[in-house]
């Protein structure tokens, strides 16, 4: 085994720079005897790596190689099957279960140790040695010496050095000492035994020189032990005063330890007594409230400036004091829970106070703010209520006070002011529009036809005797309206228009008052409540929208989910507020179309300009949202409004014995163009004007034709001629870009209107001689040469000469001035067309003359027959006519 070693190292281990520590020859358990060696291995290099290496003979010759190789680290547990029984048998558990089998249990039992001492000097990794007896670890280098040669155990007797050291090789020192020991004996290698026995004896005599110089130096060690004993006595003297200095010290010890813990308790005490001294300080400060407060809250002057304002600072201070950060454990203390309820105490008397204080203010506002109505009534402008405002609105910050501390004292008051202010409102509103209502009709006989009979209420003496004025300046107006109009210097449009322009004013009147009104109270609201006002970004969508006539108009609806809380509180009180508003405008507006239908194009602008203006301000506030929802009715009468014009258009009867002349539904049109484009010139709403021109231009179009068809009277070419022209007219006076298609379409149809009425009136004129020259182009169309028409019996030069005697130019004349008589009674004198109408015919008759002379030259060659007047004798003719009549 020991020369197998060798072999190893030198052939395997030594090239590696490993050592080989021990070997063991086994086989795999189970199989066939295959024989190998698993050699337990360690580097030369440091840091030292341990490794379990197996080594099998090669199939091809004696020498050996390397199969495997594990690290040490690596190996979990080595199990030696039996710890009683001995058994050549053994398990070891690397990546996974090895089995072997030892060829003798001494070189199994010296591997395990091998491994176990391995582990203990490099390793101390926890590897289990299962079935492996402590006491069998302990003897197992004993077993090695006893079972195995003496070459062998030197592998494991000398411990965990001589496991390492066995196979150390010589340094350069030795080596060198040995070479010179050989160099000095010449038969040192050709006697090994007479070299040895010089070195043995050599050796003696230093043994013997060692032993001598030991005996020689015996007196002095006995010198030396001597004085070890007195240092013994001096160390144990030492010791017993040491001890004596550690007693004393052990007393100052405690005493020290008694100081320390009293000063501790000193310590602590003064810590204790500087936290309750800040903590009574915090109180004392921040829960004591100054006996001028106290005063102010119970028995404070709400009337005053000076005493609202001590009032004010007093219920600031009392909040302070209530809603001080306590610290735990505060609230035990009596002195603190009697101040608490002291301060519950103050704060519901004065809320109590001032709660009934406000109601009263409240009250009499309503009563002060009466006296003024009839005043106001008269001017047609609301009530100022910039002054009420301005004294309750020093209590601002005492109702935030009041909202803070007190909400259900707060909320009541809320409720009694919308309660006062909306009868309030209601009286000065109702008024208001009574008024607007009589100076609209003028007086109390027109506003019974109106049926205004007091549907708002019965207005004060003072308002009564406004009526009477009214009336009267009413009745005047009117007189001196038809003794105008007896003169002949006022025309009843004319009366018309300054009716509506007066309607205009007072309606513009009317949302000039509202609109401050309104928006003064919703400032003042916020201020006073606190209610914070979340304005909308304007354009953004905040309503519903309502389809009316393929047009979408907004009707605001709030909710409380698309805006805060306070927002939607401030405009539920403006509706209660102000409840009356929106049917009194409803009344209004529907008063204003009974008087006039047009008036809705006046209230349709200015609503939609009021409109725009607030919800530019705040497109959900109660303004924007009323006047939104009363826009969706203006609106809806202005849709009416050209509905009835377009069912009047349909409606219309024409006489029988009368000529047509110009329709009424087109000379209305033009007076609605007019005074549309003169009230929506730069409104906000053109695109509704633009969709009700191209309603009405629709029906005007569609109805002339109508009208047209069905006139007996007046030729039907006449109609449309006069009625078109009179319609492009209007559309180029009035530069209606949203009509331009409509303009060319009516001078289109005036165009050709014009020429079929002038041709077939000049078709009566020359009767005879148009059938004799129709006659010949038809024969030419027939295939007749036009050179050969001559040749026709019908047609030939005498007949021809027949014809053209028939019409000397006396008769020509004649027929062409029965012609303009009879074009004179057709058309109308308001269009002025005659010039026109005899002009063109005074072209389509010299192209008419044009026209037969071509075809006598082409149809009757050579022949010298001409017409019996010129184009010069034609131009005389109608010139002559025209300035006759």
């Amino acid at each position: 085994m020991t020369a197998i070693k060798h072999a190893l190292q030198r052939d395997i281990f030594t090239p590696n720079d490993e050592r080989l520590l021990s070997i063991v020859n086994v086989c795999k358990a189970g199989k066939k005897k295959r024989n190998c060696f698993l050699c337990a291995t360690v580097t030369t290099e440091r840091p030292v790596q341990v490794n379990v290496v197996k080594v099998k003979k090669s199939d091809k010759g004696d020498f050996y190689k390397r199969q495997t190789a594990w690290l040490l680290r690596d190996l979990a547990v080595v199990d030696a099957k039996d710890a009683i029984k001995e058994s050549p048998e053994f398990d070891l558990h690397f990546d996974k279960i090895y089995k072997w089998v030892a060829s003798s249990i001494a070189e199994k039992n010296i591997f395990i140790s091998c491994i176990w001492k391995l582990n203990q000097r490099y390793i101390r990794k926890k590897i289990d040695f299962i079935n492996v007896s402590a006491q069998l670890l302990e003897e197992l280098p004993k077993v090695a010496e006893e079972s195995v040669p003496s070459g062998e155990n030197q592998n494991v007797a000398g411990g965990d050095e001589e496991v390492v050291d066995e196979y150390q090789e010589l340094n350069a020192r030795e080596e060198q000492d040995i070479e010179i020991m050989m160099e000095g004996c010449e038969y040192a290698i050709s006697n090994a035994e007479a070299f040895a026995d010089k070195l043995s004896r050599e050796l003696q005599v230093l043994d013997g020189a060692n032993i001598q110089s030991i005996m020689a130096s015996e007196k002095q060690v006995n010198i030396l032990m001597q004085l070890l004993d007195e240092a013994l006595k001096e160390v144990d003297q030492i010791e017993v005063k040491l001890s004596s200095y550690e007693e004393m010290l052990q007393s100052v010890k405690e005493q020290m330890d008694q100081i320390s813990e009293s000063n501790h308790l000193i310590h602590l005490s003064n810590t204790n007594n500087v936290k309750l001294l800040s903590e009574i300080e915090f109180l004392v400060n921040h829960m004591d409230l100054a006996k001028g407060h106290i005063k102010a809250l119970q028995e404070g002057d709400l009337s005053s400036s000076r005493g609202i304002e001590a009032c004010t600072n007093a219920a600031d201070a009392l909040l302070q004091c209530m809603n001080v950060a306590l610290q735990p454990g505060h609230e035990m203390l009596q002195a603190v829970t009697q101040q608490q309820q002291r301060f519950t105490d103050l704060r519901e008397q004065f809320a109590r106070r001032l709660a009934s204080h406000l109601n009263n203010v409240f009250v009499q506002q309503g009563h002060d703010q009466s006296s003024t109505l009839a005043q106001h009534s008269i001017e047609l402008t609301l009530p100022n209520h910039h002054p009420f405002h301005r004294d309750l609105l020093r209590y601002a910050k005492l109702m935030e006070w009041l909202k803070n501390t007190d909400y259900g004292k707060y909320e009541g008051l809320t409720k009694n002011y919308m309660d006062y202010l909306s009868r309030l409102y209601d009286r000065e509103i109702k008024d208001f529009f009574e008024v607007a209502k009589i100076k609209m009709t003028g007086a109390s006989k027109e506003g019974k036809k109106f049926g205004l009979h007091g549907s708002s209420g019965k207005l004060t003496g003072s308002t009564s005797s406004l009526n009477k004025l009214t009336v009267q300046s009413s009745g005047n107006r009117r007189s001196q309206s038809s003794s105008l109009l007896d003169m002949g210097n006022m025309s009843a449009s004319d009366l018309d228009v300054a009716d509506r322009s007066k309607f205009d004013k007072i309606f513009e009147q009317v949302l000039s008052q509202l609109e401050p009104l309104c928006l003064a109270e919703q400032d003042f609201i916020s201020k006073f409540f606190k209610l914070q006002q979340h304005l909308s970004i304007p354009g953004t969508p905040v309503s519903d929208a309502e389809e009316v006539d393929g047009g979408t108009l907004s009707r605001v609806h709030s909710g409380p989910q698309s805006i805060s809380s306070e927002n939607h509180m401030i405009r539920q009180m403006m509706i209660k507020i102000f409840r009356c508003v929106e049917p009194e405008l409803n009344n209004l507006i529907a008063l204003g179309d009974k008087i006039d239908s047009f008036n809705s194009l006046y209230m349709l602008v200015k609503m939609s300009h009021h409109v725009w203006t607030a919800q530019n301000v705040d497109p959900t506030s109660f303004l924007s949202t009323t006047l939104g929802n009363v826009l969706v009715t203006v609106k809806r009468n202005f849709d009416k409004c050209i509905s009835n014009q377009i069912k009047q258009m349909e409606d219309v009867k024409i006489s029988k014995k009368s000529k047509v002349g110009i329709l009424p539904f087109v000379a209305e049109f033009e007076e609605f163009a007019a005074l549309a484009e003169s009230i929506f010139k730069n409104a906000e709403r053109r695109g509704d004007l633009d969709k009700a021109y191209l309603k009405l231009i629709r029906g005007v179009f569609t109805n002339v034709e109508k009208v047209a068809n069905e006139s007996q009277k007046t030729p039907r070419d006449v109609v449309m001629m006069e009625n078109f022209h009179h319609i492009f007219a209007t559309l180029s006076r009035l530069k209606i870009s949203c009509l331009d298609a409509e303009k060319k379409e009516a001078k289109q149809k005036y165009t050709d209107h014009l020429q079929s009425y002038v041709i077939y009136s000049l078709g009566q004129p020359l009767e005879k001689l148009n059938h004799f020259f129709e006659g010949v182009e038809a024969r030419v169309a027939q295939g007749v040469r036009e050179e050969e028409v001559s040749y026709q019996l019908a047609f030939n030069k005498q007949e021809l000469r027949k014809v053209i005697k028939e019409y000397p130019g006396k008769e020509v004349k004649k027929g062409l001035d029965n012609l303009y008589r009879k074009v004179d009674k057709h058309l109308c004198e308001e269009e002025n067309l005659l010039q026109v109408v005899w002009h063109s015919m005074q072209d389509e008759f010299i192209r008419q003359y044009k026209h037969f002379e071509g075809l006598i030259a082409r149809c009757y060659p050579g022949s010298g027959i001409t017409m019996e007047f010129t184009i010069q004798d034609i131009l005389d003719y109608f010139s002559s006519i025209a300035q006759s009549h």
